[in-house]
């Protein structure tokens, strides 16, 4: 019997290192894709990893917050600032709208003692989007900590930290960036670092601890990591930041509101009683489209019967509750393509008609192609 060898090689295995100085690169990249000279921290985790320690981190038993609902994600938020100790006034709107600067405006009128917003500035669970710059300016007037969910966004719409006023921005490179899940960032203004040194319930010494990363990476130079970074997804999100880059941010953004635009308009044009779920086109998210299914189906059935002939089709059905009424097209980075859009335009026909539903699928090929140019 011959002697095999134990040598294993794989190209995502045998690499050097991450060295600082490559990491701190790779934060640079994230800082000119925001357009921002805040502080990145690129945070070893998914994005619920910054987003938490920054509530944490920034609000406690003296803050009082103003917190956004326009779908779950911000529901989650108003729970961690309440855990936290804060005072919290909650604005929930429905789930098919956005909310608007005047909103935001009245709160602050009524409760004057407000110092700190959470606001998700696109929600990919639901298909809406937030006017962040309108929104911003509020919060300046008001002088409030501004917190801003930016993780489907990014990619798919301006994400602009300084010039909206946002002091802790959190984004992922999951969704329209087309990248890994397993890091993210944020980028923290001053304010927001005074804030979180003022806080005496600021994690420390933990996982969670942003003031923990500041102290032993940022003000220590960037020279040496304060832990073993995921080097592989780091590497990854450094080849989407490098692809980004290379095909002109404007250009990713463009293919997205493309994606958004035909699916909507090749929606509206199939029949069968599918509807986008957001009523306004103006307060549509560019990451993702959602529909309304006729009360007679439902609409995880839907789309568990779209998704037999192909899997691998960019579409879901709402969470919870949503289950029944909502499918969710996913047209985010590598899907934000003509072809996607057809190829779950043609699925979610064929499953309707199925149903006995009359379908025009070839009148929702030719609309959703127009609203591509």
């Amino acid at each position: 019997m011959s002697e095999e060898s134990t040598d294993v090689t794989h190209p995502f295995l045998d690499l050097p290192p991450l060295t600082a100085q490559r990491f701190a690169a790779i934060e640079d990249r994230v800082a000119r894709l925001l357009d921002t000279r805040q502080d990145v921290l690129i945070t070893q985790g998914e994005a619920l990893l910054p987003l938490e320690g920054a509530i944490r981190a920034a609000a406690g038993p003296g803050t009082v917050a103003l917190n956004v609902i326009t779908g779950p994600y911000g529901q989650t938020f108003g729970n961690w600032l309440r855990d936290a100790g804060a005072t919290v006034y909650d604005i929930s709107v429905p789930f098919h709208t956005a909310v608007r600067a005047e909103q935001i405006s009245a709160a602050f009128a009524e409760h004057p003692e407000i110092d700190f917003v959470s606001l998700v500035h696109a929600e990919a669970a639901t298909g809406n989007t937030n006017p962040v710059a309108e929104i911003g300016e509020a919060v300046r007037r008001q002088g409030a900590l501004f917190y801003l969910d930016a993780v489907a966004s990014v990619g798919a719409e301006p994400v602009l930290p300084d010039a909206w006023g946002v002091d802790l921005c959190v984004i992922g490179a999951q969704k329209a960036m087309g990248g890994p899940a397993g890091v993210s960032a944020i980028s923290v203004s001053e304010r927001a670092w005074a804030r979180m040194a003022a806080n005496p319930n600021a994690p420390r010494r933990s996982y969670l601890s942003l003031l923990d990363w500041k102290e032993r990476w940022l003000d220590a130079g960037r020279t040496a990591l304060p832990h073993a970074p995921a080097q592989l997804e780091m590497l990854a999100l450094d080849a989407c930041l490098e692809r980004i880059e290379a095909d002109g941010l404007e250009t990713v953004m463009a293919r997205h509101r493309g994606a958004a635009r035909a699916t909507r308009a090749g929606v509206l044009a199939l029949g069968g009683g599918l509807e986008p779920y957001v009523h306004e086109a103006a307060d549509a998210a560019p990451v993702a489209t959602t529909l309304r299914v006729p009360s007679s189906l439902a609409a995880s059935e839907l789309v568990a019967h779209a998704l037999a002939a192909d899997p691998a089709l960019p579409l879901a059905a709402g969470g919870g509750a949503l289950a029944k009424e909502m499918i969710r097209v996913n047209h985010y980075g590598p899907d934000a393509t003509p072809e996607a859009v057809d190829a779950c335009l043609a699925a979610l026909g064929a499953a309707l008609a199925e149903q006995g539903a009359a379908v025009h699928t070839d009148d929702a090929r030719r609309a959703a192609e127009r609203a591509w140019r």
